[in-house]
């Protein structure tokens, strides 16, 4: 972990001018917008469900068993009774951070907007942070359930690729088969998070006896298309931050795809900044990096705190609850 890092001033002008200082580094007005950018550079943000929360923790009662009904024999047999339940699964606000610092003399000596800057990566950071959790558990809150990637293959929801088409290998016939193990598990998969190679991969599919293209942008005759963000009539979202990209071994993950209503992000506290001036910043064996205002530097600390839960409720597709999962994944055979 980088603790004892700073903007440093760097030696070529590189940036637009503008009006810039200590005091204006965070503008008021828009000290709350970047949960919507975020919310665009993120998945989790775009594809989930969000709940403001109000409190730390938030319950929410999972039906865990279903009711049954019996046919009466005769005028006078015997109804019988049934039962219905729930467990309680928890949304637990984890808090995402980082500090900033900068010297004085450069904001003093800047001709750009720093900001302007700061801001988009920011926007960037918190929303790698989230969706490396979320969905693969790098950096995980431990009050957090299994990130969807492991709950998914722990679930058996997996697919190798080459492995899915019945006709032979093909990857359109691969996440046909990763739709299909949602679908056996009671869910109904809307839509598709992938990593960004896999466009080229949809967009070089031929049919066999013409070799015609399978997925075309806008075209009427075409089933298919990746290019207007669908595939197989179901949203498509490709990353571009390089989330995919931060796993580690063998077999990894090129496609998420799942029932999304099914994710649950909490939103216990926006974004929110906080100019330092007079202190002194650690890393975690206690040595003091920077002494803000012995070294004439500020901090910009910025902070957020999110939730994430996946119910998985129960159905009569699968009542079997540890292979009963929302979310399927598509994986190198190597």
């Amino acid at each position: 972990m980088p603790f004892n890092t700073s903007i440093i001033r760097g030696t070529n002008p590189t940036f637009p001018t503008g009006p810039n200082g200590a005091n204006a580094l965070i503008p008021l007005d828009v000290s709350r917008e970047i949960i919507k950018a975020a919310t665009q550079k993120s998945a989790a943000l775009t594809m989930f469900k969000h709940r403001q929360m109000s409190t730390a923790q938030q319950r929410m009662p999972v039906l865990s068993s279903k009711p049954s009904a019996y046919w009466v024999s005769g005028d006078t047999g015997l109804k019988q009774t049934t039962n219905v339940s729930w467990e309680n699964k928890f949304l637990d606000a984890e808090e995402v951070a980082v500090i900033v610092p900068i010297p004085e003399k450069l904001l003093d000596d800047a001709d750009y907007d720093i900001w302007g800057e700061l801001k988009p990566e920011l926007e960037e950071a918190i929303a790698v942070a989230l969706d490396l959790a979320v969905f693969f558990g790098i950096g995980k809150p431990s009050s957090w359930p299994a990130a969807i990637a492991p709950a998914a293959i722990a679930a058996g929801n997996t697919v190798t690729t080459g492995a899915g088409a019945p006709g032979g290998p093909d990857v359109a016939g691969d996440v046909s088969a990763v739709m299909a193990a949602v679908e056996a598990d009671g869910f109904d998969p809307n839509g598709f998070w992938m990593k960004n190679t896999m466009k080229a991969v949809f967009r070089n599919l031929r049919e066999a006896t013409t070799n015609a293209f399978l997925f075309m942008p806008n075209n009427p005759g075409a089933e298919n298309t990746v290019f207007t963000g669908t595939l197989f009539g179901e949203k498509a979202v490709a990353s571009m931050s390089g989330v995919f990209e931060q796993q580690t071994g063998a077999n990894q993950i090129d496609l998420i795809t799942g029932d999304w209503n099914q994710g649950i992000i909490g939103i216990r506290q926006d974004i929110t900044y906080k100019m330092l001036d007079q202190a002194a910043l650690f890393d975690d064996t206690g040595a003091l990096m920077f002494n803000l205002p012995q070294q004439d530097m500020v901090a910009l600390r910025v902070v957020a705190r999110f939730a994430f839960q996946v119910p998985n409720p129960m159905n009569r597709m699968n009542t079997n609850n540890t292979t009963r999962y929302p979310f399927a994944v598509l994986r190198h055979a190597t």
